[in-house]
């Protein structure tokens, strides 16, 4: 526990397994598990061995402001899907033009993902199913509003977002997009995901990889329908 009484997590693997037993109940549903790579991968992963359920990955990208990375103006998510803070947008004078180079460059780190992280593949058919959304902690909570409109579109049964930290704004955005929100800290002095951690180093693709490797649905799960 930290000073001022909130959860500290020794690491994701720890997050991950505490965040797994608020979401028991969901077992029986047969979810599918799908992360926000890399960091919510670790978190998923505990997950989906706990519910004993497949893991995957949705690749959403954060849109940073070109002189301040950092400061998230929106998110892209796997297929376009797209969110653009207003606010952000009109506070630092981003341009269109500007807008675009950003959107462009993610775009490009997507397609770069999905090639190494499923091989190309495409999701699994969703259509029906309960998919639990994981990420290692929301602080503006735009790559997870990209991730969840993203997923709406393939028609499950609900969404279920899960996530060990969240900011209250974030929390209050997404509790409006989702069947289900499940945290375990709400701060309301947020800071940053990586306060929340004892540990937060950086996870490599090479991790993802095995992880994904470990829990991955069979082939026969990356079926669509065609048309």
């Amino acid at each position: 526990m930290s000073s001022n009484g909130l959860q500290v997590f020794a690491s994701r693997m720890d997050a991950g397994q505490q965040l797994a037993q608020m979401l028991t109940r969901y077992r029986s549903q047969n979810p599918i598990v799908l992360a926000l790579p890399r960091g919510g991968v670790v978190v998923g992963y505990e997950i989906a061995r706990t519910l004993c359920a497949p893991l995957d990955v949705l690749i959403v990208r954060k849109l940073g402001v070109p002189i301040q990375p950092e400061l998230a103006f929106g998110a892209i998510a796997e297929g376009g899907e797209k969110v653009i803070d207003p606010r952000t947008v009109s506070y630092v004078g981003l341009r269109p033009e500007e807008i675009e180079q950003v959107v462009a460059t993610e775009t490009e780190e997507i397609a770069r993902r999905l090639l190494r992280y499923r091989q190309g593949r495409p999701l699994p058919d969703l259509t029906g199913r309960t998919v639990i959304l994981v990420d290692d902690g929301l602080a503006t909570g735009l790559t997870a509003q990209a991730a969840v409109r993203a997923l709406r579109a393939r028609k499950p049964a609900q969404i279920v977002l899960a996530v060990p930290v969240a900011s209250r704004e974030s929390a209050q955005m997404l509790l409006k997009e989702v069947d289900n929100f499940v945290s375990l800290e709400n701060p309301a002095s947020f800071w940053a995901v990586g306060y929340w951690y004892e540990d937060f180093s950086p996870v490599s693709d090479n991790e993802v990889l095995t992880l994904l490797e470990r829990l991955r649905e069979p082939q026969i799960g990356f079926t669509q329908e065609s048309g």
